[in-house]
């Protein structure tokens, strides 16, 4: 299991604030590798508000004692007092990043943010930009440097910004009706994620023009069909860096890309170090 988590003042106690209107007291991340299962059980909540964010695999949680299996590219919400129950499986390569935030007026700033009472599950898609807030957030709150503070708040509230736009753009409309198609256009690149997809084959499959399915797949998901292949793809190859001893070139074949070289500039470029640097620091316990 690698773990990279933060925690204001260095202590796990929940963190809660009521003078200020929103303030962040930890935040982390987790990617389930080789431990069977992780689970979490809060049976009366936490005094304050966690917000998840599932960017690989898929974990198990329960609402009102019902479980609800949540896919890659959905925020669960959890609030002050509210059961929180949830558990992550190792074959399921879960990648799940976390924020726990409090303050004296979180509840209209996220009703400010679309985030109605009642919303506990927010399709969002597959993202790279949340990722990338999650991270900042953490080395933020690791670091304390000038105006952490501050910055932290910010941070939290871009996420809830993409959170409306999600939102915002939920299924309606056309895409209620193709929705059953879009859905079988995710799991084709899902399963086939390793061979040559061509966005003109996919259209074609379900009967589009390729124009119409860039752009009814990325308000489905968030993303475009190619984006998403190669968001599977490289997470696909950390996974096999961390777990396996395959050469860099022996699973950039496994993933679809018959050149090494251009597998490794994709890679950088999305993950921000080289392959072999990913597993040295992975071996090491780095931070990544």
């Amino acid at each position: 299991m690698v773990v990279n988590s933060a925690y204001r003042r260095n202590s796990r106690i929940a963190y809660k604030d009521k003078t200020q209107p929103l303030a962040v007291g930890s935040c982390g991340s987790y990617r389930l590798l080789t431990r069977a299962v992780l689970p979490t059980h809060w049976q009366r909540g936490r005094p304050d508000y966690q917000l998840l964010y599932v960017a690989a695999g898929k974990a198990e949680f329960y609402f009102g004692g019902e479980k609800r299996v949540i896919m890659a590219g959905s925020m669960v919400l959890y609030r002050p007092r509210e059961e929180q129950k949830y558990r992550y499986y190792g074959v399921d390569r879960p990648e799940v990043y976390w924020v726990h935030f409090t303050g004296g007026d979180v509840k209209n700033i996220l009703r400010q943010y679309g985030i109605e009472d009642a919303v506990q599950v927010i399709r969002t898609g597959i993202m790279p930009e949340y990722k990338r807030i999650f991270t900042q957030m953490i080395e933020e709150l690791q670091l304390c440097r000038e105006g952490y503070d501050e910055l932290l708040v910010l941070l939290l509230r871009q996420i809830f910004i993409l959170l409306r736009r999600s939102l915002a753009s939920r299924p309606k409309g056309r895409l209620r009706y193709m929705e059953r198609e879009l859905l079988s256009a995710v799991k084709y690149c899902q399963s086939h994620y390793n061979e040559d997809i061509s966005t003109e084959g996919l259209a074609a499959s379900l009967g589009m023009s390729v124009s119409w399915l860039i752009r009814s797949f990325r308000e489905y998901t968030g993303t475009t069909p190619t984006q998403y292949v190669r968001t599977i793809r490289i997470a696909n190859a950390q996974n096999l860096l961390e777990t396996t001893d395959l050469t860099v070139s022996e699973i950039s074949g496994m993933l679809g890309y018959s050149d090494p070289l251009y597998f490794s500039r994709v890679f950088k470029r999305e993950s921000g170090i080289s392959p072999t640097e990913f597993r040295r620091r992975s071996r090491d316990g780095s931070s990544i």
